[in-house]
């Protein structure tokens, strides 16, 4: 019976991290290229419930059988899929069409400088003719420089990501954008992390490939967190969590009835 209060404990402990998973994507339901969470659930391994230092056993750990000791939070992973589009008018609103990331210098407090990814591509022209994120950090080229315009002329935006000024149309730079070998299933990227401020960095192992996506000037990506599925699931995790809470409240009942009732010497 006590085993049974660590085991609901442990379904509460999970679905409150499932909780938390499915209000950051509630709470990015507007934010422009982000990608959903989901939370994974793993039993705890059998070889956990084993008896220690027994000496009917002769010291030795011994399996305590077939037990089912609860839940364990797993793994959290990301929904690669593709957000709508919606229409801006802004030349320098830019979407992706595939997978693939804009390239962006980010710049921390510290004022250290290292390459990040995106898929928010709500970009602007600083007076100095700069193209830079919401955040003022530089967007980059294909050769990882930053892009420099004239900001009094007007300018677009071509598939490739080439970006035209003058009435000769000439190319003065091309939009940086890559992508990274996935897993084999092709689902997920193993060796990119989130960062924050909706932008991703890479870690050791990671691979970058050319990327097929094609560059939509005067849309932006939305994110691809469905709201009504959002909420089903929020209602799914309350019930799973209110179950769990009565089970423990039984249990409780039922030892108190246990110690201080059928204890109880006539």
């Amino acid at each position: 019976m006590v085993k049974g209060l660590y085991t609901a404990h442990s379904a509460m402990i999970n679905e409150q991290h499932r909780m938390d998973t499915m209000t950051n994507n509630l709470a990015n339901v507007s934010t422009t290229g982000f990608k959903k969470e989901g939370a994974t659930s793993q039993t705890f391994a059998d070889a956990l419930a084993v008896k220690l230092q027994d000496s009917s056993e002769w010291y030795l750990s011994r399996r305590m059988g077939n037990m089912q000791p609860g839940v364990k939070i797993g793994e959290n992973y990301t929904d690669w899929s593709e957000g709508g589009f919606r229409g801006t008018e802004n030349t320098f609103d830019l979407a992706l069409s595939d997978s693939g990331f804009f390239q962006i210098e980010f710049t921390d407090k510290a004022g250290n400088t290292s390459i990040k990814y995106t898929r928010d591509g709500s970009f602007t022209l600083t007076l100095d003719g700069a193209l830079v994120t919401k955040d003022g950090d530089y967007v980059l080229d294909t050769n990882g420089s930053h892009i420099n315009l004239d900001p009094t002329q007007p300018a677009s935006v071509d598939r490739q990501g080439n970006i035209t000024q003058g009435d000769n149309n000439q190319i003065l730079a091309t939009v940086g954008v890559v992508d990274f070998e996935r897993n084999p299933e092709g689902t997920d990227y193993y060796y990119l992390e989130k960062y924050g401020e909706n932008m991703w960095q890479t870690i050791d192992g990671a691979v970058q490939i050319p990327s097929n996506a094609q560059i939509y000037s005067g849309y932006l990506e939305q994110s691809n967190v469905e709201t009504v599925q959002e909420m089903v699931n929020m209602i799914a995790i309350n019930r799973q969590y209110e179950i769990n809470q009565k089970i423990i409240t039984t249990m409780d009942d039922s030892l108190n009835t246990a110690v201080n009732n059928l204890g109880r010497l006539s």
